[in-house]
């Protein structure tokens, strides 16, 4: 549908269209409110993941994909340079961990709902801060200057995932598309064999990566300059004021928004790499990471709500390019729908592969060795 739109036009339409992320956070109040008085107050709780994973997909196949590429001489360099975009991602901070106190709130003084509405709710903040929070902190923990570095570090710390800023930065973006990495899924695995795998391994992953920066540095393991320790001990003083303030339902509300927000994440990243590697050279060595060894997705509304995460193949090739300038690489390998779409997919092991590993041997015509033993799902 916009396809035929100039580059130019359609960076300018996305500088505004980027504020779509509060339409995932404007949904939270929404279903709790036409739940008040309703009949059916349990389903209203469920509103968020209907919409996001029922209507988006829809969505992403009506409007189709987004074309535009912005200029590297003159373009690039002007909205790398441009506070809005800075600015427009830090709002989220303040937003989400308003929304997540407000949504404790409500869930320990409204009496509307059974538990299935109390799972709804808990389950429906968890993608919220999965969709819109981890997507952000991902965006801000690539960056150098330290009030995004901390506010990434905050919004991971408000889903129990701090490991992540470490993990997925200094191990993620090194082993990507390798058996080493506990986050790129295996051609032929499916998603319920590779979440276990990719919970224990991202987070002992992320302790050992610190420990050894530490550990250069002449420091142990356990001191004050483990981030890690920081980050977890915030996770902790979350649960303890939820609790404080809502009681044993304020905690459960924390740990379980927080597992599904991290759990959200973990399945993006089985999407992302799914079945592809990078070549094992002569040398022993893997082949530089470049934009055929993550799945591209070009599709308009949920690029847009997820700040271009959905250029995945250009972020894993250049990975400090902030996601204004993410670029859409036709030779990349592509998904047939939005994340949204594919995550729903993927929840189907046979649906997901059905669809997805002819597209794997496709990608790898002529080459069909390349989908060795080693690649292999275990």
């Amino acid at each position: 549908m916009l396809s035929t739109r100039s580059s130019d036009w359609m960076l300018r339409f996305k500088k505004v269209a980027y504020w779509l992320w509060l339409l995932p956070v404007a949904l939270v109040p929404l279903s709790y409110y036409l739940g008040q008085n309703s009949a059916h107050a349990d389903a209203w709780a469920f509103l968020v993941p209907t919409l996001i994973f029922g209507l988006m997909p829809l969505l992403d196949a009506l409007l189709g994909r987004d074309p535009a590429n912005p200029e590297e001489s003159l373009q690039v360099p002007a909205m790398e340079n441009d506070l809005y975009y800075r600015v427009l991602t830090l709002a989220c901070v303040p937003v989400l961990l308003g929304m997540l106190g407000w949504a404790g709130w409500v869930l320990a003084h409204n009496q509307t709902w059974s538990w299935i509405g109390q799972f709804g709710w808990i389950l429906s903040i968890g993608i919220v801060m999965g969709v819109v929070g981890i997507t952000v902190a991902h965006e801000l923990v690539h960056k150098d200057p330290a009030i995004e570095q901390n506010a990434g570090g905050l919004l991971l710390a408000a889903v129990c995932y701090a490991g992540f800023k470490v993990e997925h930065v200094r191990g993620h973006h090194v082993h990507v598309s390798t058996p080493e990495c506990a986050s790129s899924s295996r051609f032929g695995q499916s998603l319920y064999a590779f979440l276990p795998h990719a919970y224990l391994h991202n987070f002992l992953n992320a302790w050992r990566l610190e420990a050894e920066r530490l550990k250069r540095k002449g420091l142990p393991a356990l001191c004050r300059q483990n981030e890690l320790i920081w980050w977890y001990a915030l996770s902790g003083l979350f649960a303890l004021g939820f609790a404080l303030a809502f009681g044993w339902l304020g905690l459960v509300f924390f740990v379980g928004q927080s597992f599904a927000a991290l759990t959200l994440l973990e399945i993006v990243n089985y999407i992302e790499h799914y079945g592809l590697h990078r070549r094992k050279q002569a040398d022993g060595r893997y082949e530089r990471t470049n934009p055929s060894h993550s799945w591209n997705s070009n599709y308009l509304i949920t690029n847009l709500i997820l700040f271009h995460l959905q250029r995945h193949s250009d972020h894993h090739a250049y990975a400090k390019r902030r996601y204004q300038v993410l670029r859409h690489h036709e030779s990349s390998p592509q998904l047939p729908n939005g994340y949204a779409g594919m995550v729903v997919l993927a929840l189907f092991p046979p649906l997901w592969r059905a669809v997805m590993d002819p597209r794997v041997k496709a990608y790898y015509a002529g080459e069909e060795h390349q989908l060795s033993a080693e690649q292999l799902a275990p």
